[in-house]
């Protein structure tokens, strides 16, 4: 019979042995059988995959993922370029910053995300599971061969450990998810059942269970997790941390005893011997780098550099080549964000007329070569999205209690016209208007409240050149109607401890986007998560309407349900003039050293490096 564990873990796995060792030496016949029906995913809810939608695309017996190539070269060396700094060699800690590439080549989860779907997982450290019909529970079966890169088996236990030290002592994120387990349960060796609170149900706990980092315990139990030094990491992934330099460079090599080296899911995957992430101050010197050969690949963000910055020998004679990527993917949202934690900003109508001072037709031709699609939905270039779309009677309803313009309920947001000369003169006018109705006026060519006398002034606080330099033109536009916006370049590390805390007036971020939200939205916009530090709630949504939204995309079974939730979501977040939606690229732009090759088939989530390899003979 199955057995619980809740809050006393120690109970718990003592009763796990004991049990594991009646099953084996007394177990019935019916019950044997029951068993090896299991094994053979005979039984209800068996499967190698699940997804959040529908079935998985990929077959039982699949033999690689979609997008790799079973062609590749084995070997080689790849450097990329981050931007700022890091601190610590532990991912899972809200303080603290980890180095690019740690939680994806060193820590492995259960089940691994197929990245030209939506948002299915297959078996990784789990070779399968199986889930009740209402997803109100999942089992996992780990697999015989997992191993941690010391050579330690994968064990339940380390499952257990991973659960409650990510619930205790983890990001905000963890804390959520892991939150809703009920209870635990062992009905069989390597078989860990998760039962999650049916006060609260949510059809996307088992696939969040199953991207649930797994920790050894034995090198992270106790104070050991909390270690933010630079400790090399131990976990069970394909690569393996061998140098760091702290804050400038940390090198992974390829594990040639790596567990899961031939299986089906990483068949034509991490196939380069070694991986180096370089840190640079800013873009500009991280570019330089790229020219001259010491970063081979290189992420392309600046329209303007894109068109007329390649125009260097190593990209004329074809040494570098540029790419451009289609994808299937929703636009995210990146903007500068209000928080409204602060009372000023705490006013809709404030923001919406602060939001209409910026002028992306200027900006976008004088900076960008008119490369930038201006962003007016989360989910834009997809079904997802609002835009364009009135709401439907069953989005009304989540919809209910909203103060939502009649155009956003009609047609969705839609960003104020610019004017590309600079002047936007009628804009500023209506912005004005409503800054009076809010209960400002203009005072000496500054804009003050009327009751306090105090002046619209707030910091901008940025971590990159580039944002600086964005930050600063809006600013100038802030103040041509009385706005003193002071733009506040600080370090990474400043930086990020700044923005778990909230302690800013307005930043800039960017919120991706996938085909799939779900859990997720509750972290970047949820209620709760507004009061928890190290959330990603960065503009302090409190919000009745959001969060039933955000339920409803968790609840959804099927995709006209979806749809609706994803778009409610979209017009309170674009309606509520949260943040200042910026813009965004209309594909990806990735420009490489002629060395690094990939197969000719890209997934639907774009380039996916860890499938790419080196040719030396380029």
């Amino acid at each position: 019979m199955p057995f619980k564990i809740h809050k006393t873990r120690a109970f718990g796995l003592l009763l796990a042995s004991i049990m594991t060792g009646i099953l084996l030496l007394g177990m019935p016949t019916s019950s044997a059988q029951t068993t090896q029906d299991i094994s053979h995913g005979i039984s209800h809810g068996i499967s190698h995959g699940i997804s959040m939608h529908g079935s998985p695309k990929l077959p039982p017996d699949y033999k690689k993922f979609s997008f790799a190539d079973s062609r590749t070269i084995i070997g080689g060396k790849l450097t990329r370029a981050e931007i700022g700094s890091f601190d610590s060699l532990n991912p899972f800690l809200v303080r603290g910053t980890a180095p690019e590439g740690l939680r994806e080549l060193v820590f492995e989860s259960l089940m691994i995300r197929h990245n030209d779907e939506p948002f299915s997982l297959y078996g990784l450290l789990a070779e399968r599971l199986e889930t009740t019909p209402d997803r109100s529970a999942v089992t996992f079966t780990l697999r015989k061969e997992a191993k941690f890169s010391d050579g330690q088996p994968v064990r339940v236990e380390d499952v257990v450990f991973s659960y409650e030290t990510l619930k205790a002592r983890g990001r905000p994120n963890h804390r959520y998810y892991y939150g809703q387990i009920r209870a635990i349960e062992f009905p069989a060796p390597r078989q860990i059942k998760f039962i999650f609170d049916t006060e609260k149900p949510d059809r996307e706990l088992p696939l969040i269970i199953g991207l649930m980092p797994i920790l050894p315990e034995h090198i992270y139990q106790g104070a050991a997790f909390e270690d933010v030094s630079m400790k090399l990491p131990v976990g069970s992934g394909p690569y393996s941390v061998e140098t760091v330099e702290p804050g400038r460079r940390i090198t992974y090599r390829r594990d040639k005893n790596y567990w899961g080296r031939n299986m089906p899911f990483n068949k034509g995957r991490h196939n380069i011997e070694r991986l180096d992430y370089e840190y640079f101050r800013d873009e500009n010197s991280a570019f330089e780098a790229f020219k001259a050969g010491l970063i081979d690949l290189w992420y392309e963000n600046d329209p303007k550099r894109w068109k007329a910055g390649y125009n260097f020998p190593a990209a004329r004679d074809g040494r570098i080549i540029k790419k451009e990527i289609e994808t299937g993917i929703p636009s995210g949202l990146r903007g500068f964000v209000f928080n409204t934690r602060k009372e000023y900003f705490a006013d809709p109508q404030l923001r919406m007329a602060l939001s209409m001072v910026f002028n992306f037709d200027w900006i976008n031709k004088s900076l960008f070569s008119d490369a930038y699609q201006r962003t007016e939905s989360y989910f834009q270039n997809s079904d997802l999205s609002a835009k364009g779309q009135p709401a439907s009677p069953a989005e009304m309803k989540l919809l209910r209690g909203a103060r939502l313009a009649q155009n956003i309920l009609q047609n969705g947001y839609a960003a104020p016209a610019g004017d590309p000369k600079g002047h936007n003169r009628q804009i500023r006018q209506t912005a004005l208007e409503l800054l009076k109705k809010s209960g400002y006026v203009v005072t000496n060519g500054r804009l003050v409240h009327k009751r306090s006398g105090d002046a619209l002034a707030f910091e901008i606080l940025v971590q990159t050149r580039e944002d600086e330099r964005l930050a600063l033109t809006y600013s100038r536009m802030l103040n041509s109607i009385g706005v003193a916006a002071q733009v506040r370049y600080v370090d990474a590390t400043q930086y990020q401890n700044r923005l778990q805390t909230f302690d800013y007036d307005m930043i800039i971020n960017d919120w991706y986007a996938s085909l799939s939200p779900g859990n997720e939205q509750a972290f970047y916009w949820g209620s709760e998560a507004a009061d928890q530090n190290g959330s990603r709630n960065y503009p302090g949504i409190k919000s009745k309407q959001v969060d039933r939204a955000i339920q409803a995309l968790t609840k959804a079974r099927n995709r006209q349900d979806f749809v609706t939730a994803a778009r409610a979501l979209d017009r309170l977040l674009m309606g509520g003039h949260y943040v200042v939606p910026l813009y965004h690229l209309p594909r990806q732009w990735i420009a490489v050293w002629s060395q690094v090759e990939h197969s000719w088939k890209h997934a639907l989530y774009g380039a996916q490096i860890d499938s790419w390899w080196i040719n030396p003979q380029n």
